[in-house]
């Protein structure tokens, strides 16, 4: 009874955590950073792309399970019967994500896109199948491409327990909504670290000028990696000398990151693809360099209704290649602020074997940024 008693206790402060959290979505600027010049979208998040919501089950019980699941639904439809074109680009293959092939080979997106942990991955996926085979108008379905995208929180959390379950996804599909999205230790990025610190869930968006096009990017990311942190410009790692290549210091380089991408612009598969290449741009920015142990994976998709592959032959539309630049422009200032704001609103953690992993302080962040004239 009283271990019911504290896991009731527990979910009901997670779930008041995650309120906090998107009610501090402001700590990027309240920094007195501005990444980039372009304009975030109203949440500054991937669910500015209209239609895209997000759900998210965190698990933060006793002192090992630390881990959790995020979804990334594209339209409100059956995206089975109404897929959508998406790319898939690989920065470094060290990871387990699944269904990118028939991505890369058809150019589409047939079913959510969940992310968890890498033991978890595979029961992800059997729960992504229930949902799809589960939803009107797919009784005669024999066969669907689930996505998966996954990092390694084995530091913090009991990964060889695979504790996410099928349940756990139906729920964050059930929840998934658009509006703002907590970030930090959430879903799946709930036992993840990134440069030394506190990792996990980040987002950000960017808005086009009319003139451009007026449409928008939103970029989600999962983030697990290492490398020498570099916050617009500042060298943050060697300052604080936590980084990667001092001896003394505990820490791990190897890891991952998955970077989601949504736009409304229309564009064909291949032109996603030319943008979900550019996002890595940004994983070099806050520098990361994908170390050899790093899955370092960007999938893009587009939600525009005009689009969607529905059995018809019709010719879709698709910007031309000079109209691809802007898009460019915003995915890179979209995805550096993500990993940012995955980095500024995770908390400190202690999980698995009582490990500890620090959030950035935000102090000291602060005191160093304005030293940099940021």
């Amino acid at each position: 009874m009283k271990w019911i008693l504290s896991l009731v206790v527990l979910l009901v402060f997670t779930n008041c955590t995650m309120a906090q959290k998107i009610s501090k979505r402001t700590l990027t600027s309240e920094l007195g950073l501005k990444i980039g010049i372009l304009t975030p979208g109203k949440y500054n998040g991937i669910t500015d792309v209209k239609g895209v919501k997000v759900g998210q089950e965190t698990l933060i019980v006793g002192d090992s399970i630390r881990t959790g699941v995020t979804v990334i639904i594209p339209h409100e439809g059956n995206l089975f019967q109404e897929k959508i074109p998406a790319a898939v680009y690989v920065g470094n293959g060290f990871g387990k994500m699944i269904g990118t092939t028939q991505i890369m080979e058809l150019g589409n997106l047939e079913s959510p896109i969940a992310l968890t942990n890498t033991l978890n991955a595979p029961r992800v996926a059997d729960a992504l199948i229930s949902y799809s085979l589960g939803q009107q108008g797919n009784e005669n379905v024999r066969s669907v491409n689930i996505v998966v995208g996954e990092t390694n929180d084995g530091h913090l959390n009991d990964i060889r327990g695979r504790h996410v379950s099928e349940q756990h996804v139906l729920d964050a599909l059930a929840k998934a909504a658009t509006g703002p999205v907590a970030e930090g230790n959430v879903g799946a990025g709930t036992g993840t670290m990134c440069m030394g610190y506190k990792g996990g869930i980040g987002t950000s968006s960017r808005v086009l000028p009319k003139s451009k096009g007026g449409y928008t990017v939103g970029v989600l990311v999962q983030s697990n990696f290492g490398g020498i942190l570099t916050i617009d410009g500042v060298p943050v790692g060697k300052e604080f000398k936590n980084h990667y290549m001092l001896e003394d210091v505990p820490y791990t380089v190897d890891g991952s990151c998955m970077i989601v991408i949504a736009t409304d612009a229309p564009l064909s598969d291949r032109n996603l693809e030319r943008l979900a290449k550019r996002s890595f741009l940004a994983f070099g920015k806050v520098g990361s360099f994908s170390s050899n142990g790093s899955g370092d994976y960007s999938i893009a998709f587009t939600t525009n209704k005009e689009c969607r592959i529905n059995g018809s032959n019709s010719p879709k539309p698709d910007l031309s290649n000079d109209q691809m630049s802007p898009l460019f422009l915003a995915v890179l200032e979209a995805t550096e602020e993500a990993i940012y704001n995955s980095l500024l609103m995770a908390e400190d953690m202690i999980g698995y074997k009582n490990r500890e992993v620090k959030a950035i302080p935000i102090d000291q962040l602060r005191d160093l940024l304005m030293k940099y004239n940021r």
